[in-house]
């Protein structure tokens, strides 16, 4: 029997597009990895060949049709315009997150790859870190009183990388995983710019009308870190539970899990819940970002 291969290109070679062509190139022995063969990347920048891997423009990779699938890796700005490019030239397509920076463009290339009969697969690596599956063991079954996430970091590019709640909606992401629903009550942002300082902070509601809240909070020479505080009837959570290593790298599980969907090995129900997820998050990401942008309400 002849395996199904699929011809995959890498499309921007940055820290994630370098790890992707590293992955791509060395596959996980008897794992769906294997039916994935690099053809070539694309780049702005001029490199020729990294490692075996050869550099090919923009309009091969679209023309090109031993290629079926394109891992995307640029700034989270021409994510929309890439993923488009490539679901209608009739390719399956890898992105890492945020997918768009609005939540219109996300519904619109969700539909278009529906259309097409292509996989549109968000990378989520935050929800596959050793560190986040204890958690989740952790949180399961308990009831939730209320709730903290606050994470800090350096500065970003915001025209390059959007507003932060879809720079950060990894965040998001896992509050949602962790307590299911949930409806923003209000979000407000601080920005000191000649600090070149910046934080966000959100208030949500589960659905059971529990408060919970997030903190986004970037400056220079921050460290990248995240702080939790969740209480829960039982008690409070206050330091990640300690968790192994994992001995599969977080893009080789990401890419284990794209190839499997290619594969046709992911069940319908699995792939519902994750498309509701993630325009869920990308929905709630625009709604925060309407609220710290709405001018100051003045109350004569």
């Amino acid at each position: 029997q002849i395996s199904k291969m699929f011809g995959t290109v890498v499309v921007g070679v940055g820290i994630a597009g370098l790890a992707r062509i590293r992955d791509l190139m060395n596959p996980m022995p008897s794992s769906p990895s294997e039916h994935l063969k690099l053809i070539g990347f694309v780049s702005r920048r001029s490199f020729g060949n990294i490692n075996e891997a050869k550099q090919i423009s923009l309009e091969d990779a679209l023309r090109n049709k031993d290629i079926h699938a394109a891992f995307i890796s640029t700034e989270n700005k021409s994510h929309e315009e890439t993923i488009r490019m490539f679901l209608e030239a009739g390719k399956h397509v890898l992105v890492e997150y945020p997918m768009a920076l609005s939540a219109k463009a996300a519904h619109e290339l969700w539909e278009m790859a529906e259309q097409k009969g292509k996989v549109l697969h968000v990378e989520h690596i935050e929800l596959l870190t050793e560190e986040y599956k204890q958690l989740k063991k952790e949180v399961a079954g308990k009831d939730l009183v209320k709730g903290t996430l606050h994470f800090t970091g350096s500065v970003l590019d915001e025209n390059k990388s959007g507003f932060p709640a879809f720079s950060g909606i990894a965040r998001l992401t896992w509050l949602i995983d962790l307590f299911g629903d949930i409806t923003v009550t209000s979000a407000t942002r601080e920005k000191q710019k000649d600090k070149n300082y910046s934080r966000m902070t959100v208030h949500f509601q589960t659905a059971n009308k529990k408060p919970l809240t997030w903190i986004e909070e970037r400056g220079p020479g921050m460290r990248r870190e995240k702080k939790i505080n969740f209480c829960f009837t039982s008690g409070c959570l206050e330091n990640f539970p300690e968790a192994p290593r994992s001995s599969v790298g977080l893009f080789m599980q990401d890419q284990n899990l794209f190839a499997k969907k290619l594969l046709g090995q992911v069940s319908k129900e699995e792939l519902a819940a994750e498309k509701w997820r993630i325009l869920r998050c990308l929905d709630l990401a625009e709604v925060i970002q309407q609220y710290c942008e709405e001018p100051e309400k003045i109350y004569s």
